[in-house]
């Protein structure tokens, strides 16, 4: 199937590009500007690999959700907060709808690239926090792509039921160049070590039993997983 892959730069898209790579047909690599304080990391870092895979890429810009949306991921937001991933205040960090915004960008660049398929590296521990990356919310995205789309273009969601240090897994045996790839939301010169991506971060390299490759401000102990209520 010929399709098209979002990759923001960070480590689970980028695995995501390198399986689409093997199972599909990549016609084109999308990522999206949209204010994120990270994007100036994470964007470089996707080009490279889609330049190493010999694909297309484009950066879409979406300033008006930096200038419209509230959210502290954004350069008009609050300072991004230190903590585990799944805790309560990395709400703070979601950017309303995001997913259903870029999604719907992308189906119609699929359709116009002559693309069947999107893939997109939403996965097991997103649920947490942010709603726009569940299964029933890209069901549905996934149908509204397929009905409103002459080429029915397909949602592809290899990751959704997989644990990140599972992807980790996945991009090793894929050949990923982690240390090419950038996850803190806080877009410092290096990763800071301790804010919700960091930690999440950290732990899926250990869960996997791969060697991190990231050098961190801070290597601090990381902080509990909150108790589900």
């Amino acid at each position: 199937m010929k399709v098209v892959v979002l990759c923001s730069g960070g480590m689970d898209s980028v695995t995501a590009l390198y399986w689409a790579r093997r199972e599909h047909a990549v016609v084109a690599v999308a990522s999206f500007d949209y204010g994120a304080k990270h994007n100036p990391r994470e964007l470089p870092l996707a080009a490279e690999h889609a330049a190493r895979l010999g694909v297309r890429h484009e950066v879409i810009p979406l300033e008006f959700v930096n200038r419209l949306f509230s959210s502290d991921l954004l350069q008009s937001g609050g300072a991004v907060p230190d903590g585990h991933y799944e805790a309560a205040n990395m709400r703070q960090t979601v950017v309303p709808f995001r997913n259903a915004i870029m999604l719907s960008i992308a189906a119609g660049f699929a359709e116009s690239v002559g693309a069947e398929g999107l893939v997109i590296a939403a996965h097991g521990g997103d649920h947490a926090i942010y709603p726009d990356c569940r299964e029933d919310f890209m069901r549905a995205m996934g149908d509204a792509m397929r009905l409103g789309t002459y080429a029915q273009v397909q949602l592809l969601r290899p990751f959704i039921t997989r644990t990140k240090g599972e992807i980790v897994a996945e991009g090793t045996r894929l050949g990923v160049d982690f240390a090419r790839t950038w996850s803190c939301y806080k877009g410092g010169a290096i990763h800071c070590g301790m804010c919700g991506t960091c930690v999440e971060r950290r732990e899926a390299f250990l869960q996997a039993g791969v060697p991190d490759p990231t050098t961190y401000a801070s290597l601090d102990p990381l902080p509990p997983k909150p108790r589900s209520s």
